[in-house]
């Protein structure tokens, strides 16, 4: 499945919308400001995740899964190679890089990242596009990239399509780049991008 210039375009801007929030929030949580771009918007069958991300991060990642659910329902996750996970706590806390990043400082500042950022991307789609979405509560994993994909191939078997976002976090002269990841049903991307493209009509974009 691919997206039209204009679906891609709205989503886009949606999403620079919940970055912005998100980015606001990280702001007044680390006391640093905190940029957020989303450059890139792909549309990829499951099968074909994880040789896509496999061209932006390492084996070793660390991610952030939540469970969304409503009439668009799926998974959502922050991805992050250890050594963009290591980057992103030390900049957000001013500590220095430890051997082994992924301490339990890194693992609850993970954590919090990806639970705002999931929920303020997700919360811009429930609240603009008017439907209600539901969250579960954020896991962080520490696994080989291939374990997360297989984890989601085998307990989440309707899932059919990944919405992959290239996210990048500036802050303090460096960026770190970021990945999330939304894995849809069929039916659940149709109505995502029916949705969007009802609200580029009603704002008179197209």
């Amino acid at each position: 499945m691919e997206l039209t210039p204009v679906q891609h375009d709205a989503l886009i801007e949606l999403l620079n919308i919940g970055f912005g929030r998100a980015a606001a929030s990280l702001s007044e949580l680390t006391g640093h400001r905190v940029l957020l771009e989303v450059p890139h918007v792909s549309i990829h069958p499951i099968h074909e995740l994880k040789v896509a991300l496999r061209a932006f991060v390492d084996d070793q990642v660390a991610t952030v899964h939540q469970i969304f659910s409503g009439p668009v329902g799926g998974d959502a996750l922050l991805v992050l190679d250890f050594k963009a996970a290591g980057m992103l706590k030390e900049l957000l806390t001013n500590e220095p890089p430890l051997p082994l990043p992924i301490d339990a400082s890194g693992r609850e500042v993970l954590t919090e990242v990806g639970n705002i950022l999931l929920n303020a991307c997700l919360g811009t789609f429930g609240n603009i596009l008017q439907v209600q979405v539901s969250f579960s509560v954020p896991h962080l994993n520490l696994d080989t990239l291939n374990a997360v994909m297989q984890s989601l191939l085998v307990n989440r078997e309707g899932l059919r399509y990944a919405l992959v976002v290239h996210a990048g976090f500036r802050l303090r002269d460096a960026e770190v780049r970021g990945y999330l990841v939304i894995v849809l049903s069929v039916a659940s991307l149709d109505r995502l991008i029916r949705a969007v493209e009802a609200w580029e009509n009603e704002a008179g974009r197209l």
